[in-house]
């Protein structure tokens, strides 16, 4: 689970975050609202944490536009106003929850992991299918005709992108960000090593799916002719 922090006092963020990599989650953090649009806009976060005083861009402008571009990301919105008109404007421009500063920090997880599984109950099935394989989401498994190999973490976040978007090619850039996030100073070809991990395991079980490699763009899926 990715989440995007947009908050302009860092002290909060920086702890926020910390509590939320504690939790396993992926987080990257932005302290304006123009360049928190520009991160939510990426499609690529779970949930977004947006608090709604803040320079350049309000969190309600924020909100609108990520709702306008069919962002469908869960949003937890911060705010040290109480009045009930903010409440509404919230819920009116799409947050799907509020909590008002100050804040007990074991609420504010609580919310998140709660947002984190309304997602998963909405948006997942359990397995997803391509050719003459499938993977099992649940256990991380890549399974054809009863054999079943393991993935690591990476692996798994790889395969799953690839099996989300079969119809279409999948950037490299967009393999970096959605998997180790826009702060991660990871080397441009990993992600090649762990489609080669990937393609390894695909060998294993003898299966006809193959990742291809788009030149100077990223990967797709095919079968052996």
């Amino acid at each position: 689970m990715k989440v995007l922090i947009i908050e302009d006092e860092k002290s909060l963020s920086m702890a926020l975050k910390e509590l939320l990599v504690c939790e396993g989650f992926l987080v990257d953090a932005a302290y304006n609202g123009a360049d928190g649009l520009d991160y939510a806009l990426s499609g690529i976060y779970d949930i977004i944490i947006l608090d709604i005083t803040l320079p350049k861009m309000n969190g309600i402008e924020v909100l609108q536009t990520i709702r306008k571009n069919n962002i469908s990301s869960a949003v937890l919105i911060l705010t040290a106003k109480s009045e009930t008109e903010d409440k509404i404007a919230g819920f009116k421009s799409g947050t799907d929850d509020y909590l008002t500063k100050p804040f007990v920090t074991e609420e504010l997880i609580a919310r998140v992991w709660a947002l984190s599984r309304r997602n998963t109950m909405e948006y997942v099935d359990e397995t997803l299918k391509y050719g003459d394989i499938e993977l099992d989401r649940t256990h991380h498994l890549l399974k054809k005709d009863g054999s079943k190999i393991k993935l690591s973490t990476k692996e798994f976040q790889l395969m799953e992108m690839l099996m989300l978007n079969k119809d279409s090619v999948l950037k490299r850039e967009y393999c970096i960000t959605k998997i180790w996030g826009y702060e991660s100073d990871i080397e441009y070809n990993s992600t090649d090593v762990y489609i080669s991990f990937l393609r390894k395991k695909l060998g294993a079980l003898k299966s006809k799916t193959v990742i291809k490699s788009v030149r100077g763009v990223g990967y797709s899926l095919g079968e052996k002719e």
